[in-house]
């Protein structure tokens, strides 16, 4: 199938949307110092009834975010030459994820087994550990293993699949010449549109995730991966498709309610069986139906809602665009370094946390401020060298999306 030619020049709406995304996943994560489920820190304050919150996005916001990294790399592979995005895409997202194993991620690690294991050593002994593959510190049981990418993990995973649809690239414009355009425009569309994901997604959890678990260590993550790169490949096939995004905001209110629906069903269980366990099977299963309706419908209506409501410019959205990737690179490190030394100050909960999103938000912007100001901190943070970026047109859908 070729480019549409009646697909719109421009997607604000899914540049809005990453930048939304990024900012819940931002949220998500200070939520992670208060919610009962493990992390690299904790809060003295922990609230069971965060849980429920916590669910409302956690089924679908990373996958909503492979979904438009798809889109972005189908518009980015229709005006690049392969084998020169491959390069590119390379650099913006190899150079950051490094940088970010060697000098960001560290500070969580050494709070991590600070906090869980007493750790006692100098930063010197605890980086040349970190550097050196050490395999003793074992918070909770399970082996660290170092130098990790902990939240970058999405970097690594992006940079895989965008490699393998630039190598299938060929097949993949062949398969959609046959099949994408008919199946979008078929009665039935939107059953199949709405129905036959979720029906994959949950087998899939039923299935794989039991075998292999979620590790985001990329060589052994089967089940991520068998849920990522199919979404990553749904963006990337359905991106230049004008029936394909008619049918998704079509679909967009049918799809909001199915999310919620299963959303309050995935808390009633929740609330029953408060600690996983005695879950009868049959109710097990629809945990995994709903999880996944939750997951897929999710996406779907926000992106029908997006290309509604947010598909407009602005210089805010201008700025964020640039800014929401090296926020992402250094916002997981604040919110553990900070929640780390305000734990044990006894400080309100409410005050707490509202010191973390401050901070975090100061550090994230004053991060990108001096990043973007100095030449050779572009290319670690993920942004485009000066002088390529000046060259560029604005507002091209391949530059308004490929941060990540």
């Amino acid at each position: 199938m070729q480019s549409d030619p009646a697909a719109p020049d421009r997607r604000f709406d899914l540049d809005w949307l990453r930048i939304i995304v990024f900012g819940l996943l931002i949220l998500y994560h200070v939520g992670m110092f208060y919610v009962p489920w493990d992390w690299h820190v904790k809060s003295s304050h922990i609230f069971d009834d965060l849980r429920p919150v916590m669910l409302l996005t956690n089924p679908w916001r990373l996958s909503l975010l492979f979904i438009i990294s798809g889109v972005a790399t189908r518009f980015m592979a229709d005006k690049i030459a392969p084998g020169r995005l491959l390069r590119t895409r390379s650099a913006r997202l190899l150079l950051p994820l490094m940088f970010g194993m060697l000098v960001v991620v560290p500070p969580q690690t050494w709070c991590e087994i600070v906090e869980k294991l007493g750790y006692a050593g100098s930063w010197l002994d605890f980086y040349g550990k970190y550097l050196g593959f050490y395999e003793g510190w074992r918070p909770d049981g399970r082996k660290l293993l170092v130098p990790t990418w902990n939240h970058l993990w999405f970097v690594a995973y992006l940079w895989l699949y965008t490699m393998l649809v630039l190598m299938a690239q060929p097949l993949l414009r062949s398969v959609r010449q046959v099949w994408l355009e008919r199946l979008l425009q078929w009665r039935l569309a939107g059953a199949i549109m709405l129905v036959i994901p979720c029906l994959l997604l949950a087998a899939l959890r039923l299935l794989l995730r039991p075998l292999f678990g979620e590790t985001h260590a990329l060589f052994d993550d089967w089940y991520l991966h068998a849920i990522y790169f199919p979404l990553f490949l749904f963006g990337f096939m359905a991106a230049p498709c004008t029936a394909a995004w008619t049918l998704i905001a079509r679909l967009r209110a049918v799809a909001l309610i199915c999310a919620l629906l299963a959303w309050l069903a995935l808390v009633a269980v929740m609330l029953l069986y408060p600690h996983g366990t005695d879950v009868p099977a049959i109710l097990s299963l629809g945990v995994k139906v709903g999880w996944a309706t939750q997951q897929w419908c999710g996406c779907i209506a926000l992106l029908g809602y997006a290309q509604r409501w947010l598909n407009r410019d602005s210089t805010w959205r201008r700025y964020m665009t640039d800014a929401v990737f090296p926020f992402y690179i250094v916002h997981q490190t604040v919110i553990v370094v900070i929640g780390h030394q305000l734990s044990p100050l006894q400080l309100p909960a409410w005050l707490e946390a509202i010191t973390i999103i401050g901070i975090t938000a100061a550090a994230c912007l004053g991060t990108f401020e001096i990043a973007r100001r100095v030449a050779w901190l572009r290319p670690l943070f993920g942004l485009k060298p000066q002088a390529t970026a000046s060259h560029v047109p604005r507002f091209r859908k391949m530059d308004r999306l490929d941060a990540t």
